[in-house]
C-alpha cells in the first residue's frame, strides 16, 4: 500500500489516476491523523516551497517523512522539499539530501521549465528499470535540485540539472510522471515494486 500525502500543493489527483492505472494499491493523507498502515510514500507536489512546508509541518508530516525507512518518492516540488533549502521564498526544507533547490536565471530559456524534454540516466537506478536512456518526461517548474552525489539523472535546460536523486530509500523526480505516458507509468510502477 502506498500512503499518497495530500498537504493542499498539487497534482494529487493526477497522480491517484496513475496508480489506478497501473493497479496499484494507495491511499491518502490528508493529515497524519489519516495514516494507516503503509509500504510505501509519495509526495507529490505543484506550488511554493514555503507555503508546502508550512502546510507539511501544520499537518504533522515532516517527522513522518524524515523519520521514514520505507521508499519515498517526491515528485517535483516534492523532490524539491527533500533538499535542505530551496531558494524559493528562503524556504528551510525536510533536509533528506545534502543540497539545494536553484531558481533558474541568466539564461536564455524560457522559465518556468514546461514541457517536454529527455532525461538521461547515469547508473543503474531501479527507477529507470525498463525505461530507454533519453526517454522524454514532461517538466513543469522553475526552480531545480543542483547537480550532487545523489544525482541519477539529468536534464540540460539552459544548464544541467539534477532530474532524479536518490539517497537510500529517497527517491525524487523532478518531472511528472503522472503525465508522462507510458514511460511515466513504468516509473510509478518500478517505484511501486521496490
Amino acid at each position: 500500500m502506498i500512503l499518497m500525502i495530500d498537504y493542499g500543493a498539487g497534482n494529487t489527483a493526477s497522480v491517484a489516476n496513475a496508480l489506478d492505472e497501473i493497479g496499484t494499491q494507495f491511499c491518502i493523507a490528508k493529515n497524519i491523523s489519516d495514516v494507516k498502515e503503509y509500504e510505501k510514500i509519495i509526495l507529490p507536489g505543484v506550488g511554493e516551497a514555503n507555503y508546502a512546508m508550512q502546510q507539511l509541518r501544520e499537518r504533522g508530516f515532516v517527522e513522518l517523512i524524515k523519520n521514514s525507512k520505507v521508499p519515498t518518492l517526491g515528485i517535483c516540488l516534492g523532490m524539491q522539499l527533500f533538499t535542505e533549502f530551496s531558494e524559493e521564498g528562503e524556504t528551510g526544507c525536510i533536509g533528506l539530501v545534502n543540497c539545494k533547490t536553484i531558481k533558474f536565471s541568466n539564461m536564455n530559456e524560457k522559465v518556468p521549465h514546461m514541457g517536454w524534454n529527455n532525461v538521461n540516466t547515469k547508473n543503474d537506478s531501479i527507477l529507470f528499470n525498463s525505461i530507454k536512456q533519453n526517454e522524454y518526461f514532461y517538466f513543469a517548474h522553475s526552480f531545480y535540485v543542483e547537480e550532487s552525489k545523489y544525482a541519477v539523472a539529468s536534464t540540460k535546460h539552459g544548464i544541467e540539472f539534477a532530474s532524479a536523486i536518490e539517497n537510500k530509500n529517497i527517491y525524487g523526480v523532478q518531472f511528472h510522471p503522472e503525465k508522462s505516458g507510458a514511460a511515466g507509468l513504468q516509473l510509478i510502477k518500478n517505484f511501486g515494486e521496490l
